[in-house]
């Protein structure tokens, strides 16, 4: 796969040797001026020096994705100084990959790329990406979040080697570093160790320089310059850290999850109900300034890498959903009932893909059912073949429901008002439910469900 790695750090090096030897096709960004304190193991390094070697990867700094593409094709890894605007439309990346250890997002969005990955604090799984990796030391460091948010920014680094805020080297002033002690020298506590704006910055514990900015780079008061490592082992200073394999291997994970996926799924959305229960047109009724089938079409931002289809016969709801990339499925007889809307989008989905392996199906009236909940149906379905996937709440069953193609035949058998829940009485032992929020199973039959 095409994977854009936002950073080119030390963590984000750790993540690129993991997906590196998996053989996938890696893309790097960095800084003009980058900051990056373990140097001698970052691909960053060859922004100032043209190439850079880490364990068994080789990076070169280029100047266009065209010469990005080549440096590829003998198999090593580019660096290029550019801006995001520019990679999406000449790389078009599979996977974004948003390394930059920020504690925040500064600015990658979940329709960056059918598939983004954010690591560490600053991002919402299933808001401004699809999963996030687990940063923080412990248990669950490289755990791969599928909703809400990793652990946050404590302020405090990871204990190694018995300490934590004392093995950091610290700027005492605005300016310019000086380094006065190299990557691999072993340093004892008090000692000076770089000069920033003029000021002397002296080592606060015993132990083996790890890490340390280049010389010239401009620093502010405080900022990380470089990094003590009281375990004394000087080959460490040159080996990707244990952290950063950990974190290499969840967003790998993640990654090898999609790759599983992509483009093996369809999602079909049902809005062409009549609103008999509801007194009107109820896709069309406002809700928080916002017209409820629009809550369904937002959704379909993180969902670039899957056929959509919309099946509705409202010109207004058809044309919003052409602007996401949606294929318009016409039903206007919806007094005909529910099981006229399945096939519609059955029979058009499997006319352009054939071969899928499963279709989300889901209605345009649950409001509050989350991007979250969607994508991790559709992940279960890759680990459950033929079976029938769906929400539900205390084993109580709902919608969306993802179908096998072992159920399609069945679905083409229904008829009247009568949906997949027909098909599933007959293979209750093939269905697995997802508990979810009661919350994201409403939906809006009555004017009142609105309040």
């Amino acid at each position: 796969m095409k994977i854009w790695i936002r950073g080119a750090g030390d963590l984000a090096t750790g993540i690129a040797s993991r997906l590196y030897r998996s053989g996938h096709q890696l893309l790097m960004t960095e800084l003009p001026v980058p900051l990056t304190v373990r140097r001698t193991v970052a691909l960053s390094r060859a922004v100032y020096e043209q190439h850079a070697e880490v364990e068994d990867m080789s990076a070169l700094l280029v100047h266009s994705i065209k010469e990005a593409l080549e440096v590829q094709a003998i198999g090593k890894i580019p660096v290029i100084i550019e801006e995001p605007e520019v990679i999406l439309k000449e790389y078009q990346p599979d996977v974004v990959v948003d390394a930059i250890l920020a504690k925040r997002n500064l600015g990658t969005e979940i329709s960056w790329a059918p598939f983004v990955v954010g690591v560490g604090p600053g991002f919402t799984a299933g808001v401004d990406c699809h999963c996030v990796v687990e940063t923080k030391r412990g248990h669950t460091l490289g755990d791969v979040i599928w909703k809400g948010e990793p652990i946050p920014n404590t302020g405090v680094p990871g204990n190694v080697g018995g300490f934590t805020l004392e093995r950091l080297i610290k700027a005492t002033a605005d300016g310019v570093i000086e380094p006065k002690v190299q990557i691999g020298d072993i340093v004892e506590k008090g000692q000076l160790v770089a000069i920033t704006g003029g000021k002397p910055v002296y080592a606060k514990m015993s132990g083996i320089v790890r890490g340390m900015l280049q010389p010239g780079v401009t620093v502010q008061k405080n900022l990380k310059a470089g990094d003590i490592d009281a375990r004394c082992e000087r080959k460490n200073c040159y080996l990707i850290s244990d952290k950063a394999r950990a974190i290499g291997g969840g967003v790998l994970e993640a990654v090898t999850q999609f790759e599983r996926i992509y483009g093996q799924y369809a999602v079909v959305v049902l809005a062409a109900g009549s609103g008999s229960r509801f007194g009107g047109n109820k896709l069309q009724e406002l809700k928080s300034d916002k017209p409820m089938y629009q809550y369904m079409l937002d959704k379909m931002e993180g969902l670039k890498g899957f056929p959509t289809y919309i099946v509705t016969g409202a010109d207004d709801i058809a044309e919003a959903a052409k602007k996401y990339g949606m294929n318009i499925v016409e039903n206007k007889k919806p007094e005909e009932g529910i099981s006229r809307s399945v096939k519609l989008g059955l029979e058009a989905c499997l006319a352009e893909h054939p071969e899928i392996r499963g279709i989300l199906f889901s209605v345009c009236d649950q409001p509050e059912l989350t991007f979250s909940t969607m994508f991790t149906l559709i992940r279960k379905a890759m680990l459950r073949p033929q079976q029938i996937i769906c929400t539900g709440k205390d084993k109580e069953m709902g919608n969306p429901v993802l179908w096998d193609k072992k159920y399609f035949s069945e679905l083409m058998k229904l008829t009247g008002d009568v949906g997949g829940k027909k098909v599933m009485q007959n293979h209750l032992q093939d269905i697995i439910i997802v508990e979810i929020d009661e919350a994201e199973l409403k939906d809006i039959d009555y004017r009142r469900d609105l309040e």
